[in-house]
């Protein structure tokens, strides 16, 4: 009992390890990259392709509140009626 508790721990604690790495993504040897977009001259490399388009994650155009402040009046904010 007390053995297989260890090696389950041992386990974790290897994919855990294996999580962090950090590598260069490469296409598998033998394997190609996507074939061609339509319409494009040149194969984009690997890293090209994992680049996300602003359309996919845009930028903020808003300052986050980095404290508490009092909130407006909201003309919008009734009370429900009954």
């Amino acid at each position: 009992m007390m053995r297989s508790g260890l090696i389950a721990v041992t386990l974790a604690a290897l994919a855990m390890a294996g999580c962090a790495r950090q590598t260069e993504l490469k296409p598998v040897a033998g394997a190609e990259l996507p074939p061609t977009p339509y319409g494009e001259a040149i194969q984009p490399e690997a890293g090209d392709l994992l680049e996300r388009p602003v359309q996919a994650a845009p930028e903020r155009n808003v300052e986050l509140r980095t404290r508490s402040e009092p909130r407006e009046d909201d003309p919008f904010d009734l009370p429900p009626e009954g």
